[in-house]
């Protein structure tokens, strides 16, 4: 019942003209602890040879979106670091920034969603950090790749179902085909 809730207040908060919602869902505490122990914690890549390659390739079909070199390394670099760190591909996480905001760090939508991966501000004073910049990439990439890990999760692994919940439309299609359809088009790594 508390899942269907809380999908029910994300479906509100992200519909078309309900961008001025002034409360926000009730969060999941174990999310909120995810979230807490994330923004608390700094990595890096673990395997430089393998990152230097993943590196490589991405920059290469990076290119169109973010033209500066040195820009486009360190944003392929933060999303290699936070994708790992939660336990995600990097390459699916480029998909999902891909759909939510074309790779425009200072997107936001009618709902108020922010940032790359489009992270709701409400999670900011759930956490008790009001001050976390989320147009700042590195925080809303351990924003976003912590609330998607947690939702693959919680789904079982079930992708599909996961990238709905990530952007409140359980019960769609639409959303999760858009994110599989650019990942295996555009930045899909074979293992």
């Amino acid at each position: 019942m508390r899942n269907t809730w809380i999908v029910l207040c994300l479906l509100l908060c992200t519909a078309p003209g309900v961008g001025a919602v002034s409360q926000s869902p009730p969060v999941d505490p174990e999310l909120r602890a995810l979230l807490m122990e994330a923004v608390s914690q700094a990595d890096s890549f673990s395997d430089a040879f393998d990152a230097q390659v993943w590196l490589l390739d991405m920059s290469t079909r990076m290119h169109r979106y973010i033209p500066d070199e040195a820009e486009r390394l360190r944003f392929l670099r933060l999303v290699h670091r936070e994708a790992t760190r939660a336990g995600l591909k990097p390459d699916l996480v480029l998909a999902v920034i891909h759909v939510e905001s074309l790779f425009d760090r200072f997107a936001l939508s009618r709902a108020g969603a922010q940032g790359i991966m489009q992270v709701m501000p409400f999670w900011k004073n759930e956490l008790g950090r009001p001050d976390d910049n989320l147009i700042d990439l590195a925080t809303n990439l351990r924003y976003g790749c912590t609330i998607l890990k947690y939702y693959l999760d919680l789904e079982k692994g079930d992708l599909r179902r996961a990238l709905a919940r990530y952007n409140g439309s359980l019960g769609s299609h639409r959303y999760p085909d858009k994110v599989q359809e650019y990942w295996y088009r555009y930045w899909y790594v074979r293992d």
